[in-house]
């Protein structure tokens, strides 16, 4: 039971990624891209690759922790749950020190709640 738990809490934070990934390479400046990320349209047209670079990495996350969702070997499983749980919350701190605050509540610890769940499950 603890297991499917830990499997949803992390299947939450892969969607988050996936959402992050339409966010960035495909809405960066349309009007939700826009609000979201507090920024005008020249802004986001200037840097519209560069988020689409964002996004391709936030993919690589997404797919990371579903691979460990979806992986039979419960010992392999762990290893790519923590690892890419532990590189979103790399990626939440790193962001909330150098961009916004808000980051490390939208992503860095969520992550780490995951990481521990995942921790206690195994």
């Amino acid at each position: 039971m603890l297991m499917l738990i830990a499997d949803s809490v992390v299947g939450i934070i892969a969607l988050l990624h996936v959402w992050f990934l339409i966010l960035e390479m495909f809405l960066w400046a349309k009007p939700i891209g826009l609000k979201a990320f507090n920024q005008t349209a020249a802004q986001a047209k200037s840097t519209e690759t560069l988020a689409a670079n964002m996004g391709l990495y936030n993919g690589f996350l997404a797919a990371g922790l579903i691979w460990g969702i979806l992986e039979p070997s419960p010992a392999i499983a762990f290893q790519f749950k923590v690892f890419f749980l532990v590189c979103v919350s790399a990626a939440g701190v790193f962001g909330a020190f150098t961009h916004s605050r808000k980051i490390l509540y939208i992503q860095g610890i969520p992550a780490f709640v995951a990481l521990a769940i995942v921790g206690i499950a195994s």
